[in-house]
């Protein structure tokens, strides 16, 4: 019997992505303008490129998902102020490559007010930013930064004719990104069934697992139900970790075979309609932990249960962080894994050869979403739309002054967390992390 196919929810209307752009516009200064590259085909091999992915920025503006666009935001324009530039028409490219939108398809399709073909990009551009002061663009972006400064050329030339180049070049970032940071709940609505379907994985892949199969197998389980449920995919390398590969944070290979008596951390997560999932559960192999390995991992449970419970408006990561750091702490030396006062250990950073990340991050368009962590020099309060994760972890060297029974365990637990008025909504709450509900999960009947 195949697998359930899960109900898709309802794309980011255009009205939406209108009212981002009017946001970011009523940002700028009136004779400033938006100058935002879309993102290209990157070639894999000779003539086979990478599958396309949009820029996150470009998307979060436009929702337009060919590669090679240019959007151009210019508040006040009366012709239209959202132009923007796309791939040709091309009916001979198309019969190999799809077909493409075109400047009316853009305008029908996506809801901006004036778009043209990239044939006619450079002889329009100048003309369309001639007068606006300040350009805001991405800084760190090569092409933006080109077509920026092709564009101060041009206009520059013109100037006894009464052409008025840029003066400045701003980031936008700074101000798109604050944006993001707060999810709409369309964004709400993606990221709860990413989180679902990155969940139904990891069920998938804890039934799949035993001894004998490889790390791979379990990688092909997870990514099987991504693309199942209708994701493009992962949304970032899926790691698979037996053993004491698990003490590697970004351990991609996933080739090693899985053994009986280890544990196997997986930190994978799938992306739908470019929103990101991303858990992180650790079980074992065979079904059952050992004594020791139970023993360590409930120190990171409890540990993350309380963060996660900790979760709420007027919060701030760095608060729920140091209450990871001591919770951890006082699970190490309650092991005999350090030594001393928890404070001590606290302050002389010991913890931090079992513990090396911080406790969490934003999550949205992005699996390390955009955002400023602090505001105005102090960690930054949390609040209702934000949705970030939650993941401590202990990653215990193989080495000599360690216990045996201890030696080369890495454990990591970590789910998504959406910010509410009343205090938080754990999406990832369909794959068990408590010792019982994993080993009757992986019960094999």
């Amino acid at each position: 019997m195949l697998p359930e196919i899960l109900p898709r929810p309802a794309p980011i209307a255009n009205a939406e992505y209108r009212a981002r752009r009017r946001a970011l516009m009523e940002a700028l200064p009136a004779d400033g303008a938006v100058l935002l590259p879309g993102a290209a085909l990157v070639t894999r091999s000779r003539d086979s490129e990478f599958p396309f992915r949009q820029d996150s920025d470009f998307h979060y503006l436009t929702g337009f998902p060919e590669p090679d666009a240019l959007l151009l935001l210019l508040p006040g324009r009366a012709e239209g102020e959202a132009v923007l530039f796309c791939q040709d028409r091309d009916p001979a490219l198309e019969a190999w490559t799809g077909i493409r939108l075109g400047a009316e398809g853009a305008v029908r399709e996506h809801g901006v007010d004036q778009a043209f073909e990239n044939a006619e990009r450079d002889a329009r551009l100048a003309e369309l930013l001639d007068g606006r002061r300040t350009l805001y663009l991405p800084l760190d972006s090569a092409e933006a930064m080109t077509l920026a400064e092709s564009v101060r050329a041009t206009l520059g030339a013109r100037v006894r004719r009464g052409a008025r180049p840029p003066e400045a070049f701003a980031d936008v970032a700074s101000l798109l990104h604050e944006a993001r940071l707060v999810k709409s709940e369309a964004e709400l609505a993606l990221l709860r069934h990413a989180a679902e379907i990155s969940a139904r994985a990891h069920v998938r892949a804890m039934r799949a697992a035993r001894p004998g199969l490889a790390e791979y197998h379990l990688q092909a389980e997870l990514e099987h139900e991504f693309r199942w449920q209708g994701g493009s995919g992962p949304a970032y390398a899926s790691i698979v970790g037996g053993g004491p590969n698990a003490c590697v944070l970004h351990y991609i290979e996933n080739r090693d075979p899985l053994k009986q008596g280890e544990l196997v951390l997986i930190d994978a997560g799938a992306e739908f309609d470019l929103y990101a999932g991303d858990i992180t559960r650790t079980f074992p192999v065979d079904g059952r932990f050992t004594d020791p390995q139970r023993a360590l991992y409930e120190v990171v449970l409890g540990v993350q249960e309380r963060a996660v419970a900790a979760v709420a408006p007027g919060m701030t990561l760095a608060e729920i962080h140091a209450g990871v750091v001591r919770g951890l702490t006082e699970g190490l030396i309650g092991l005999g894994l350090l030594e001393g006062e928890v404070q001590a250990r606290i302050d002389d950073e010991s913890y931090k050869r079992f513990y090396l990340h911080s406790t969490s991050h934003w999550l949205g368009l992005d699996v390390h979403d955009v955002g400023g962590y602090r505001r105005d020099g102090e960690p930054r309060p949390l609040v209702p739309g934000m949705v970030l994760t939650v993941e401590p972890g202990l990653y215990v060297p193989a080495d000599d002054d360690i216990p045996e029974a201890f030696r080369g365990i890495g454990i990591r637990i970590e789910d998504d967390v959406a910010v509410t008025a009343e205090g938080h909504e754990v999406l990832t709450a369909g794959v068990p992390k408590r010792v019982a509900g994993i080993e009757a999960l992986m019960a094999k009947e």
